[in-house]
């Protein structure tokens, strides 16, 4: 449990640390962020998958959704960050990837929403509405046009975020170890963002702050964190990590607000407790989150 928390800790300062080097546009901070950090995952895999390459290579197709998928995500998460905002661009974005992710799974899945995700699922629309409208509010003049191109790109990386978890799932799923599935897909991710870095991320040279952030994002938050999150999931069960990790988006709109200076009404944290509600209704076993009644029991429904 420490690990996700040292992970999520990490992952929520990457909006915050890339506006440290405002010359650097969203795309070369995506393409460094998760690029090397990509390359670097591939690297300590190296041995497993080179002994799993066969099977791998036999599901290329899941291979290929989540190498595009992570090339995606990371241009798509700081885009909206530097639209809408550290704190709306992430909370969207970590919001929405379960919601997706669920939606993923029940078209090409057959998994059945239930009661539980469609309530949650409500709040966190609501939350996000409200998240929009706050920064409508707080922008009249032509930045709430910015913010919703935020927002979008926020949903993006969201279902993004989801599609190369589900890929890399399905790949653990066809007898490929986790941390070769995990290697193969940030890797082919990561090689396909080299062409990404290669035309923007010049500034990256311009300045000793530029390359720290640059330096810092791919071996701290997507290096050093996948690890920690990696270490912990292998020994706790997913909803007790995935509920942890909403840490994150907390941690992203206390600096945001703290060290960047961004300002959010009241509305707007109403928005984002709405969202975390839903990450908790979604995530937590029912059990944890209403006592059961210990009176007849009835044939399970499937």
């Amino acid at each position: 449990m420490a690990c996700v928390f040292i992970a999520s800790i990490l992952w929520g300062t990457t909006g915050t640390a890339a506006t440290f080097a405002p010359e650097l546009s969203p795309l070369a901070v995506g393409a460094v962020a998760m690029g090397i950090g990509g390359l670097l995952q591939g690297l300590i895999a190296a041995d497993i998958m080179v002994r799993q390459r066969q099977q791998i290579a036999r599901q290329w197709p899941y291979l290929l959704t989540g190498a595009l998928a992570v090339a995606v995500y990371p241009l798509a998460f700081y885009a909206a960050m530097r639209y809408a905002g550290v704190a709306v661009g992430t909370v969207i974005s970590i919001g929405s990837a379960p919601l997706l992710s669920s939606l993923i799974e029940y078209r090409l899945d057959g998994l059945r929403l239930t009661r539980k995700w469609i309530c949650g699922a409500v709040i966190g629309v609501a939350g996000m509405a409200l998240l929009c409208l706050a920064q409508r509010g707080a922008h009249p003049a032509g930045g709430g046009e910015h913010a919703t191109t935020g927002m979008l790109l926020g949903l993006v990386a969201g279902f993004t975020y989801a599609l190369y978890s589900w890929s890399a799932r399905r790949l653990m799923c066809k007898g490929i170890a986790p941390r070769a599935a995990m290697g193969a897909t940030f890797s082919a991710g990561g090689v396909l963002l080299m062409p990404v870095l290669l035309m923007t991320g010049a500034p990256l040279l311009h300045s000793w702050t530029n390359a720290g952030v640059g330096i810092y994002m791919a071996l701290i938050p997507m290096f050093f964190g996948y690890i920690c999150y990696g270490i912990g999931l292998a020994r706790i069960s997913a909803s007790t990590a995935t509920t942890i990790t909403l840490l994150e988006p907390v941690v992203a709109a206390v600096l945001a607000v703290m060290l960047v200076g961004e300002t959010l009404p009241l509305s707007g944290w109403i928005g984002i407790g709405l969202i975390v509600a839903c990450l908790s209704i979604i995530t937590v076993p029912a059990g944890l989150l209403i006592p059961r009644w210990r009176g007849p029991r009835r044939p399970a429904r499937f």
